[in-house]
Order: structure tokens, then sequence, then C-alpha cells
């Protein structure tokens, strides 16, 4: 099939490869535009474009969308049986909706229709769900409304945010391959959504992941798992902003002592008063450092019970 691809970020990678490894024309990659990168503000490229170009794809960055006429004469010259999104970051418009001959879909990360929206992975981690997955949908005016197409589910667990970006790119790209076909035969079942089980997954910010210690240790260590490996949870110790990349559950027990008081510290990591007992911080970073188990940390830096985090 003659397929045009919409997507950014490493997430979109694996869709985009398998595509081509399935033997579809990708005649044309279409993504964000290069940005400047660091303190050097350097041009980088995205990783899709970087992908599409080692193999050969012809790649596409236009600013804005709608009301585009050149790029959308640059689709009608693609002249694709279908457009593939995922992960592009930008509301395709009628024009584009409506010009393939199978329609635009859309490989989204979530088990529609819970988490709709830029951050379902996120979300659906810091939420402590017990299960995420991926949805191939089609795609309409709506943020990720589309009638759903198939579906396949993983559960959560232990894993951080960024284990789950990749089992579900690759579980996303496989998906797809098998869904294709049924769009080519019209063998492919569109299953609407019930738009009132629907829940959003907003993009989120750094200011979410300073930690609330009068949250239940659950709570912290979803978020934790949640915010790694971007933009990562953070506490303060002695006035300077600790990130915090592993924790786990300590006493389930009342300490009696003001939430993010720490009330031991040692091999296990530093325990800290929560909201339902303690939460144990195992893996942290200060500002200029690498990031390091707290006990390795607390072999050169003593902290002292009774300090308060935050």
């Amino acid at each position: 099939m003659k397929i045009v691809y919409m997507g950014t970020p490493d997430f979109a990678v694996a869709p985009l490869k398998a595509l081509c490894a399935a033997g579809h024309d990708v005649v044309l990659a279409v993504t964000k535009p290069d940005r400047a990168k660091d303190r050097g503000k350097k041009l980088q490229s995205c990783p899709v474009k970087q992908a599409a170009l080692e193999l050969g794809i012809p790649v596409s960055t236009p600013e804005k969308l709608r009301g585009n006429e050149e790029f959308l004469e640059e689709l009608r010259s693609a002249s694709p049986d279908l457009i593939v999104v995922a992960a592009y970051g930008k509301i395709l418009p009628p024009g584009i909706l409506e010009l393939p001959k199978y329609g635009c879909v859309n490989v989204h990360a979530s088990l529609l229709p819970a988490y709709r929206g830029s951050a379902p992975i996120h979300r659906a981690v810091m939420d402590g769900c017990e299960k995420t997955g991926v949805t191939i949908m089609m795609m309409e005016e709506g943020l990720d409304s589309g009638d759903m197409l198939a579906q396949a589910e993983t559960f959560i667990g232990e894993k951080t945010t960024e284990q789950l970006h990749e089992e579900l790119s690759e579980l996303g790209a496989e998906l797809l391959v098998k869904t294709i076909p049924g769009l080519e035969d019209g063998t492919a079942v569109r299953v609407p959504q019930d738009g009132r089980l629907a829940t959003y997954a907003p993009m989120v910010f750094k200011e979410e992941g300073i930690i609330d210690f009068s949250k239940t240790a659950r709570q912290i260590c979803c978020l934790v798992r949640g915010f790694n490996s971007w933009p990562t949870a953070s506490t303060v110790l002695d006035g300077k902003v600790m990130k915090v990349h592993g924790a786990k559950p300590g006493k389930n027990s009342p300490t009696g002592k003001a939430p993010g008081t720490v009330v031991s510290a040692g091999k296990d990591g530093i325990e800290t008063a929560c909201g339902d007992g303690t939460v144990l911080l195992t893996n942290i970073q200060m500002p200029g450092k690498k990031a390091m188990d707290a006990s390795a940390f607390l072999l050169g830096h003593k902290i002292e019970i009774g300090t308060v985090l935050g």
C-alpha cells in the first residue's frame, strides 16, 4: 500500500520501520521541523526524520498544517492510499483527513477511550493503572475519538514510563502491520468509542513531578515511575533540587512524623514519612551529578534523621 507517514518522537520510529519491513511503499514522512537543542542551540532533527532519511524516504517538515496549501498539494502529489499517524503532535485538518482512499489511521498509546490526548503513557503510570496498551484507530476531527480498528494490551506492574514507551512502540508497530490488510480488503471492523467512558491525558509539566509527601507511598511511587525518565520526579534536600529516579513503599504504618521527614537513611535508601507510612527513595540525583543508588550517595553524604525534604 502507498503510505504517507506522520510522526515525530522515538515512539513513532518502530511503526515506520515496521511498515517498510512489511513491504509497504512509504512515499513520504511528515514530521516537525528541526529545532535548536541544548546550550549550543544546534539544530537537531527528530527521531522520525532521522529514521526516514536512513530508510531513503523523502521528508517534509511543515510548520503548520491548517491553511497550508503548499503542503496539501505536496500530499496530493504523493497520492497516498493511507496516511498513518503516530505521535505526530499536530491535529490533522479535514482537507488531509479526506485525502487518502482508505483514510487516516493513528497509533495511540492507550486503550481508548481511556487516556485520549498527548501523554497517555505518563498518565496511566502516574494514576497507578493495572494495564495499558495501544489502539489503532481511524482519525476524525475530534481528539483521539475515531472508530477503533484493533487493540493490544500489556500489564504495567512496576514498569516506568520509559520502559512502557519502548514496549508500546513495538506493540503498536506489530498491531499496525496486522491491521492494514483489513482496510485494503474491506474486512476491518470499525468499533465506535463510547464517549461516556473517555478520559484525557494532557501533557505533563515538570512542576507536577514535585513530590508531595502527604500522599500515599503508592501514589509517590507511581509518580516517580511515571516521570521516569522524563521529566523526573524531584524534591529538595538542603536547599538543592534532588531528582528521584526510583522509589518503593516502606513501612505501611504512620510514623507520627510530618510528611517529608527522613526517618532513616541507609542501605535500603532514604526512608521518608508520607501519608500512610513511609516511602523509600532508592535512586537519586543531585545537581551536576549522575544518578546513583541512594545507598551509594549516603556513603559520602550524611543525611540527619529528622531532615525534612521538600
